[in-house]
């Protein structure tokens, strides 16, 4: 019986070397009929306990929520924008035109911006360039189709102004940032922060009591003169139309 037994011995032991390369190609073959759903399934059951957690699930939709009023925040401000040129629109007449801002100088963001009307449209060095709520600058000069401003925060800029209030006149200067400064005349001054300023009604450039800024800050020390820091009603950086006024 042992002399039996010796051919199946051989038989048997290449057969155990043939298993492995068998089930491997059993399991490559399931890999390709199921596109590997099978490991995903492994990797998904065995990564379970390092999935993120309810807190990461409560920051997503926290941010989810700040993302929907950031959203409805800037559907608000365009929403005041557009009643804002409505406003500019209905406001043109004689005398008064409304031209988009079509440029600005990336250098130069508080010295002048480009418009898409000029002299064919009765645009003049000179005119007033007024924003959403006030004054920001003057026609610097022109072409037949475009106009070229110059803003109240431009460095050299100067425009005589007053307090309503007080009746007191000063001289607003660009300086080159957001806030030009106020330069008054008299030294006794009764101006404080939050006062309006506008354009002089002595002015013979720019048409009377235009609404241009309003007192932030003010130094009675100055000398010669008291000064003050403004902030301007329309805000140049923010502006995309505006309203000229012909003379």
């Amino acid at each position: 019986m042992a002399a039996s037994q010796w051919p199946a011995g051989p038989r048997w032991r290449g057969g155990r070397r043939l298993w492995p390369w068998l089930a491997l190609l059993v399991v490559l073959a399931l890999v390709r009929w199921s596109k590997g759903a099978g490991f995903v399934d492994a990797y998904a059951l065995l990564s379970r306990p390092f999935w993120p957690g309810s807190a990461q699930k409560e920051w997503l939709q926290s941010a989810g929520t700040l993302e929907q009023k950031a959203q409805l925040e800037l559907l608000r401000q365009d929403n005041a924008r557009l009643r804002d040129l409505l406003e500019l629109n209905r406001g043109s007449g004689d005398g008064q035109v409304a031209a988009a801002v079509i440029s600005r100088n990336a250098a130069a963001w508080w010295q002048q911006l480009e418009l898409g009307q000029g002299a064919s449209a009765g645009l003049a060095s000179g005119d007033a360039v007024i924003g959403p709520g006030g004054l920001i600058g003057r026609v610097q000069s022109v072409t037949p189709t475009t106009a070229r401003v110059k803003l109240l925060t431009a460095p050299g800029s100067k425009v005589g102004v007053w307090v309503p209030r007080t009746r007191q006149h000063a001289l607003l200067v660009g300086v080159g940032t957001a806030r030009p400064q106020l330069r008054f005349i008299d030294k006794d001054i009764k101006a404080r922060p939050g006062d309006l300023v506008s354009t002089s009604p002595a002015s013979t450039l720019l048409p009377p009591n235009l609404p241009v800024a309003v007192i932030q800050s003010l130094n009675s020390r100055a000398v010669p003169a008291p000064k003050g820091v403004v902030q301007l009603i329309a805000a140049p950086e923010a502006v995309d139309w505006v309203q000229v006024q012909t003379r």
